[in-house]
């Protein structure tokens, strides 16, 4: 997967400045370029990305399936969005049809293939967190969750609305 847990630098006994080490959000964007990294990989391995989990994950629940919606329900780039569903239909993972009520939209549904296929991204996922995640306690990662979800509802009212 090329994913380790120390970067080149930890192993020559660089650290970084105690200014920084000190800045939660110096440490969260750290963090982040780090899991970042490794979903980017484990997917890749997967043959898969991490944009192709997302998007099949919202079809999954359904109730956004307009192209629009998707796009919006990920923060997704709208034109972006439309080369994945190609990459995505291509694969047979996903169907796009005209809406019969409006013929300028589409409506995009996840085939039974592109269900198993989240499924199999899921479980990567999964496995991605729970070595990550691993130091901590399974207490200690609910209570962080709960923490970063308060966080992107106060920085994102979407977050906060949907009661996840």
């Amino acid at each position: 997967m090329g994913t380790t847990t120390e970067s080149p630098l930890a192993k020559a006994g660089v650290k970084p400045p105690r200014e920084l080490v000190s800045s939660s959000s110096f440490l969260l964007k750290r963090l982040g370029f780090a899991v970042k990294d490794r979903v980017s990989d484990a997917f890749e391995d997967a043959g898969s990305s991490a944009y192709h989990y997302a998007v099949l994950a919202v079809l999954e629940e359904g109730d956004r399936e307009t192209q629009a919606t998707i796009a919006d329900a990920l923060a997704y780039d709208r034109s972006y969005l439309v080369g994945l569903l190609d990459e995505l239909e291509e694969r047979g993972l996903i169907e796009r049809r005209r809406d019969p009520a409006d013929r300028r939209r589409h409506i995009v549904r996840v085939t039974p293939a592109g269900k198993k296929t989240l499924a199999r991204l899921r479980a990567v996922h999964e496995k991605v967190d729970d070595a990550f995640f691993a130091p901590l306690s399974a207490d200690e990662r609910k209570t962080m969750h709960s923490l970063l979800l308060r966080l992107a509802g106060h920085h994102d009212p979407r977050y906060a609305a949907n009661g996840h």
